[in-house]
């Protein structure tokens, strides 16, 4: 049957199809007849984003071969390298719709419009979940295997009605986004960190390590840097803790963000790096490029995976090394996750001042623990009071940052690193997060962070580097406004 019998016999089939629902991914055509079936419509559930009407077998084959016909009459010009994105894209459209013209199809302009956004979806995007990448109120998209969708929205995780066609499908998709920034992932590599364009941090994992099929989840980034002033907005941090934070990274302190998975720790390591001179030499390093650094004077390194063969693997740690011969001013760390953590900690005691990074904690001093851990990973035979001493002398400050059960995020802490005493590294906080405020009838925190009334040590520099610093920053404050 040819490509213009099916697109009519499509139309023909439609009542009939959507009599038996499938899970579909597009929302409800405003010109499509409704149902002639006397089997009673389903009821619908309640739907964390958007209903979308099921779609037809037949217009999901009418989708196939509107494909098949495309890739046919464009074949190797997909992947000429002398197109750009935006060339591409024209043409597969302009190509697109005189197929679909030819065909002579009785669809109307909805279906024609949904026709053609799908087909470039999944010719030239991420199929299905282009759509949800698209809605700016999702943060992130966890796919667990073709016909399970989550989102994030609003700090809640909640299912969608989108799926995939089948696992084939969500693989193309996966090859798709790991090959672009030359990396792979088959069954003697079967999982692969990686990144979007617009920044968005990727991780895929396929069989046989994902029993339950293909797995994708993709953290959404901001096209627009978050900026200080948006933390206060959303109730992150206040005023006065922005203030502390800002004359810290000015003065030149190694700061530490501790937090949880999905708690903002990149998000806060952006605005924390934003405080940083324009007139200073950056040097970042990470897995995959997230840090959205607003200076200009900034090298951006990336750590490699190795090859097929096992070889030309580049870690963190041959980067925060390399960087020592850059001449930098700031050397930020996306994130200390292994030896790494010994070289920082050199760096910090040698004469790298403002250093910034990461590390998964749930408090302060799990995070110095965490440190000791990750150095003795090094393989160095050091003992343990010579590792607390290398962390106490390297690390001035630790930034706790949590998500709360109603889904905010919010700095808990901000604690400074005093010192040793005996075998025990010594610190105090200068803010904490009120939990005894409770919740409001909606679960909402009322709490906020509020200062213990300690002057940090470090606060001596600020006076000598001509940084000024009101000591009401310090509290306590009376009559806390929320």
């Amino acid at each position: 049957m040819s490509l213009a019998d099916r697109l009519q016999a499509s139309r023909a089939e439609q009542p009939v199809a959507r009599a038996t629902p499938t899970p579909p991914p597009s929302t409800p055509s405003a010109s499509s007849p409704p149902s002639t079936s006397s089997t009673p419509a389903p009821v619908p559930t309640a739907a964390p984003r958007r209903a979308a009407a099921p779609k037809s077998e037949a217009l999901t084959r009418l989708k196939d071969d509107t494909m098949e016909t495309l890739y046919a009459q464009l074949g190797g010009k997909l992947n000429d390298p002398s197109l750009t994105e935006t060339q591409l894209q024209t043409m597969v459209r302009d190509e697109l719709r005189s197929v679909i013209a030819a065909a002579e199809s009785a669809l109307s302009g909805e279906e024609r419009r949904r026709l053609v956004e799908e087909v470039m979806a999944d010719v030239l995007g991420l199929g299905p979940i282009q759509e949800l990448l698209a809605d700016d109120t999702i943060t992130e998209v966890m796919v667990n295997g073709p016909n399970r969708i989550y989102v994030e929205q609003s700090g809640k995780i909640t299912a969608t009605d989108v799926t995939f066609r089948d696992e084939a499908h969500l693989r193309s998709i996966i090859d798709r986004i790991v090959g672009r920034i030359g990396r792979r992932i088959d069954e003697s590599s079967p999982l692969v960190d990686a990144r979007l364009e617009d920044g968005s941090r990727v991780n895929a994992i396929i069989p046989p390590l994902a029993v339950s099929g293909s797995t994708l989840t993709i953290r959404k980034f901001s096209t627009d840097a978050l900026s200080v002033e948006d933390l206060i907005r959303w109730d992150s941090l206040n005023a006065e803790m922005a203030t502390l934070l800002s004359a810290c990274v000015r003065a030149n302190l190694n700061i530490i963000v501790s937090g949880g998975t999905g708690t903002g720790k990149t998000t806060l390591l952006n605005v924390l790096s934003s405080f940083i001179p324009s007139t200073e030499r950056i040097i970042t390093i990470e897995d995959a490029v997230e840090i959205q650094m607003q200076q200009d004077h900034v090298v951006r390194l990336e750590s490699r995976p190795p090859n097929v063969e096992g070889k030309g693997e580049v870690t963190i740690r041959d980067l925060v090394r390399n960087s020592l011969r850059m001449r930098p001013d700031r050397i930020v760390i996306g994130e200390v996750r292994g030896a790494e953590a010994l070289d920082l900690l050199q760096a910090m005691n040698t004469g790298h001042d403002g250093s910034l990074s990461t590390i998964h904690a749930n408090s302060p001093r799990d995070a110095l623990s965490r440190l000791e851990t990750l150095v003795l990973m090094a393989g160095m035979d050091l003992p343990l009071r010579a590792v607390r001493e290398q962390v106490a002398s390297a690390v001035d400050l630790i930034v706790q940052i949590a998500r709360l059960r109603d889904g905010t995020r919010r700095v808990v802490n901000v604690t400074e690193i005093n010192g040793m005493e005996g075998q025990t590294i010594t610190m105090q906080d200068i803010f904490v997060f009120d939990h005894a405020a409770g919740v409001d009838h909606n679960g909402h925190f009322l709490g906020h962070a509020i200062p213990t009334g300690v002057r940090p040590a470090f606060a001596e520099r600020f006076a000598e580097m001509g940084i000024p610093l009101a000591a009401s920053v310090f509290g306590p404050v009376e009559g806390w406004r929320p």
